[in-house]
């Protein structure tokens, strides 16, 4: 289904994120050409839906910058990043903190690779790795769709750094869609639910969430 022109996606992107410098808007506006190009190679998403890159994909992916404005100096961790989303986009909103994108698909962390140094982002860096085998520590982990919560907080828990600086304790962030019913039962600490269409209004945030889970 064909989405708004890009040009449309990009001014309801600032509608609601209203502080992003001239520079950040055309760095997401090159993300669009990028993404596309790409996108015809490896298959990052679903190619009936690059129409929709900004509402889907970045929008998506900044609810974490509605929920939580990360303090410089943060390290967050993108779990099975993808074509870089949400990292990528997070990135860009926050030139002071620093992304690392992870993912097992060596052809989607080469695409992320070049994505990422063409829009000149200095504070991404990559590695085609499970997570669960990192050795680093991190302030948050981040996810779009990758796993179930159970899995998702088993690889990431022991990666996250007990000291934090920033307005929520540190721990896992996760964008999801649909009935999360059963997930969640089977969580057994502290879990926060937040509805994406509190924070927008287009009819695609219906059914999106963002799942909040401190360390234990």
């Amino acid at each position: 289904m064909a989405g708004l022109n890009p040009t449309k996606q990009l001014e309801i992107i600032r509608a609601y994120f209203p502080e992003l410098s001239g520079t950040q808007m055309h760095q997401y506006q090159h993300l669009d050409y990028l993404f596309r190009y790409w996108n015809q190679r490896i298959n990052l998403v679903s190619r009936q839906d690059t129409d929709n890159l900004f509402i889907h994909h970045v929008l998506h992916s900044l609810a974490i910058a509605k929920f939580m404005r990360f303090v410089p100096g943060t390290r967050v961790l993108d779990v099975g990043t993808g074509g870089g989303f949400p990292g990528i986009p997070l990135a860009i909103f926050f030139p002071d903190v620093e992304f690392m994108l992870v993912d097992v698909i060596e052809k989607k962390i080469q695409a992320v690779d070049v994505i990422y140094r063409t829009l000149a982002l200095k504070n991404v860096s990559t590695q085609r790795i499970a997570a669960e085998m990192l050795p680093d520590r991190f302030d948050f982990a981040i996810s779009r769709a990758v796993a179930d919560l159970t899995t998702l907080y088993r690889w990431t828990a022991p990666l996250i750094r007990p000291d934090s600086a920033n307005d929520f304790p540190n721990g896992l962030i996760a964008l999801k869609g649909g009935s999360l019913v059963e997930e969640l039962q089977q969580i057994r600490q502290p879990v926060y639910q937040f509805s994406l269409s509190d924070y927008y209004g287009q009819p695609f945030f219906l059914d999106k969430y963002l799942i909040y889970l401190p360390a234990a």
